[in-house]
């Protein structure tokens, strides 16, 4: 596909925990005199009572369930949630958390746009911000072989970009953008935790229009995809969308002689040449996929090649598990 994930770590939160857990005493304790102002200790004074207990308990519910993925939300003060992750922070309208529209407003300012040049041709994709000075997650086949990489970001600035390390098994790389600073890195999710019929948002640039959000659901998991590995694979002359193998049968084109294969999220959210390295996203803003592959039902050089449901991303935790490597300039 290129050219041209239950959503994880849902938590009860405070006003859904039973109001009568824990159980009132057996007892009710004699109540102190109350102390005059003399007696009154300095400082904040602590907070009691059913407020804390649900506190406490919606704290420990986020720390438990979500591990390192969300970690805790809390309430900033301009009425939006903040959702920690590993490597950057998505911030949610709190009265649009669990909307395509919260979501797209939240995570389209760590899409970007990539376009790469080779001896073979130039290609359109996708890419994730992983960090605030630049680094990008996006496909290998997308800027493999590149002789030049251009990045677009959401507010329109153009960056001059470099491979620094990649992943051809896993068709993985991770690019850094020249002179960066002040972006927004998008929240990693956990994608062990997505389920079939989970919600999800992708946002990419399908034939060069960036910034495009299409929704859908995790249609299956665990999707063995077959894609190719050999340089400029996908930058063939009238060859529109990126060739892989799924169930023993080669879509969009041949996929070459050399090939890897990976696990996969299918979904059926639309996805179209250009959205491969774009974002696969659960309703809570995390990243939970990169978008890899697309089956075109007419062919990748038909005028009405397009997508119908059938797309494959990979999952976050494999980035993740990959991302050293990738820093430190690996290439295979």
């Amino acid at each position: 596909m290129t050219e041209s994930s239950r959503p994880s770590g849902a938590h009860e939160s405070p006003d859904q925990v039973n109001p009568e857990w824990p159980p009132p005493p057996a007892y009710a304790p004699a109540v102190p005199p109350a102390a005059g102002p003399a007696s009154r200790p300095r400082g904040r004074k602590r907070t009691r009572g059913p407020v804390a207990v649900l506190a406490a308990v919606a704290i420990v519910a986020a720390a438990v369930g979500g591990g390192t993925a969300y970690g805790i939300q809390e309430l900033t003060g301009d009425d939006t949630v903040a959702a920690s992750s590993a490597t950057g922070t998505t911030v949610v309208p709190t009265g649009q958390k669990g909307t395509v529209a919260g979501v797209a407003k939240a995570v389209s300012p760590s899409i970007v746009e990539i376009r790469a040049t080779s001896d073979t041709g130039s290609s359109t994709g996708s890419g994730v911000i992983v960090t605030d000075d630049g680094e990008i997650v996006t496909n290998n086949h997308v800027v493999a072989g590149a002789s030049s990489i251009k990045v677009r970001t959401h507010d329109g600035t153009t960056y001059t970009a470099k491979v620094v390390g990649s992943d051809s098994s896993k068709d993985l790389a991770l690019i850094e953008l020249a002179d960066a600073s002040g972006l927004t890195p998008a929240g990693l999710g956990d994608s062990d935790r997505v389920r079939v019929g989970d919600q999800v948002v992708a946002i990419g640039s399908p034939e060069g229009l960036t910034g495009t959000v299409t929704s859908g659901i995790v249609s299956a998991l665990d999707r063995d995809v077959t894609v190719s590995t050999d340089e400029g694979q996908g930058r063939q002359p009238g060859q529109q969308g990126w060739p892989f193998e799924f169930g023993g049968r080669e879509f969009n084109g041949d996929t070459g002689a050399s090939t890897t294969t990976y696990k996969a999220i299918q979904t059926d959210a639309s996805l179209n040449p250009g959205n491969s390295g774009g974002a696969l996203i659960d309703m809570n803003g995390n990243v939970i996929g990169i978008n890899s592959a697309m089956y075109s039902a007419n062919g990748a050089g038909s005028a009405d090649a397009g997508s119908v449901g059938l797309g494959f991303a990979i999952p976050v935790n494999t980035v993740k598990a990959d991302l050293a490597k990738l820093r430190a300039g690996s290439t295979t």
